[in-house]
This record gives structure tokens, sequence and C-alpha cells, in this order.
């Protein structure tokens, strides 16, 4: 079986740089897990306005409500096989800001409709779709698309006007032998709402049973 990201993406896969075709190969059938550790040189937010949007999303690890320069963190790449019998890889990042630990938890798996489909937080209350597309460069651009909204028998396409729209941009430096990164989460009308830019190092591991604590709280079966 291939995997999910290279599925997704076709042909489109083998334009990435070799590093983020090691780094976005990670699957059950490659055997290996991916653990990537660095620096956010920055982690902004918007206008004080925004506060309370990052804090309601922080109590489902989905946004990050705190601004800090040269943070330490780490991404957690675990591929798995969900109760629901689907191969999902965890993406589950971790910032030291002072003597607190932020997440941002998301889940990918493989949308029936043949994209990767996100499911944020630690409770998979939000699905998203993603577009993915390889670089000139080499790098992986990564926008969210249409999200909805699942809570018990609620669900619901999430207004974009009450959303944030991201763009990600992953690259390889060859001179630097690390990974770059570049988030920017806004709103259509209220502009930027959340960002981080930095720099990481990948350690790729056998795979071994996911530690609990990187796990969904909830599995969502609705897409």
């Amino acid at each position: 079986m291939t995997a999910i990201f290279a599925e997704a993406m076709g042909a489109d896969f083998a334009r990435l740089h070799p590093e983020l075709q090691r780094r976005f190969g990670v699957g059950l059938d490659a055997g290996y897990a991916c653990v990537g550790r660095g620096t956010m040189h920055r982690v902004r937010r918007g206008p004080w306005w925004t506060v309370p949007f990052l804090q309601l999303g922080r109590m489902r690890n989905i946004l990050v409500p705190d601004v800090g320069t040269d943070v330490p963190f780490t991404i957690h790449n675990h591929p798995y096989r969900d109760p629901l019998g689907r191969e999902a890889i965890t993406f589950v990042r971790e910032y030291r800001l002072g003597r607190r630990t932020r997440r941002f938890d998301a889940t990918m798996v493989r949308a029936d409709a043949g994209h990767v489909l996100d499911y944020l937080g630690s409770h998979q209350h939000l699905a998203v779709d993603l577009e993915l597309r390889a670089e000139p460069d080499g790098s992986l651009l990564i926008r969210t698309g249409a999200q909805r909204f699942y809570e018990g028998p609620v669900g619901f396409r999430f207004p974009m006007l009450f959303s944030g729209v991201a763009e990600l941009r992953e690259r390889y430096d060859d001179a630097a032998g690390v990974f770059r990164v570049d988030l920017v989460v806004s709103n259509p009308v209220f502009g930027f709402l959340f960002g981080y830019d930095g720099e990481f190092t990948c350690e790729y591991v056998p795979l071994g049973e996911v530690p609990e604590r990187l796990l969904p709280r909830r599995y969502e079966r609705r897409q």
C-alpha cells in the first residue's frame, strides 16, 4: 500500500525534495515513524480580539494562544491503524513556551474521495480537507479547504466566516541540513489569526506502539 501522502499526490509526490519524500512517506508499509525536533523562531497571533478564538481552540489542542521567539518544539508523526480500520498518522506538535507546554493535535487519514483529510484536535471535532502541491523548488505547499464540525449527532459544514484558512509551506534546506516550515492561519474577513516559522531535524524510528498521549481521545467516522 502506498503511503497516504504519496497516494493522494500521485506523480506530484516525486517532485518533492527527497528528504520531504522520506518525511511524508511515513506509513505502515514503510515501516517507520518520524519525530522532528527544532525551534520555532516565532510563534505569532493576531490582534487582541483573536485571543478568545485561540483560547477556545486551545481547549481541544487545535490552536496555540501564546506568542514567543526561539520556542523549542517537537512534532510526532506515527502511523497506526485506528479503531475504524483506517491507516492514520499523528501530527502532534508540542511547543515549550516558558513553563507551559502547548499542543496542536492533528490526525491525517485518506478520505474516501482520495485527498488527505485532517482531523484537528484531541477529539477530532474538525475535519478539514487538505490540498497538497509540490512547488518548483521541491517544497510542499499545504492549504486547507472545506471544514466540517462534528460533535455527537451534530454535524455541519463550518462557515469560513468563523474559521481560519491555513497555508503551510515546508521545505528542506540542503546547506543547513534542516527542514524549514512556515504556517499562516488567517480569516477571510478578520485577517491574520495565528502563525509560526521555524526549523527542525528528523529522527526516523522503527514502528512501535504509538504513545497513548499522542492518540485522539475520540475518533470521528464522518468525513
